[in-house]
């Protein structure tokens, strides 16, 4: 099965590396899970784990928190698929 990684621009200016799962969800409630979320540094496009200070790697977000979600470029997918 192939993940569905993509960047994930957020309102706070945080740019994210991900799988996204859209789960079912009320209004208002986290309805996107992410699986082993990065941070993407925008200069030098170099990743790190995200909330490294948790061990859980499920984080779930609120759509309404995402400006954009797009395709990311294959380097930094690759980058990604070889860490997680």
């Amino acid at each position: 099965m192939q993940k569905n990684v993509q960047c994930l621009y957020l309102k706070n200016n945080l740019l994210l590396l991900a799988e996204v799962v859209e789960v079912s969800a009320d209004i208002g409630e986290p309805d996107c899970k992410l699986i082993k979320p990065y941070l993407v540094n925008h200069s030098s496009l170099e990743i790190t784990p995200w909330l490294d200070f948790s061990p859980q790697d499920v984080i779930l977000l609120r759509s309404d928190d995402i400006l954009t979600m797009v395709e990311p470029s294959e380097k930094l997918k690759d980058k990604y698929l070889t860490l997680t």
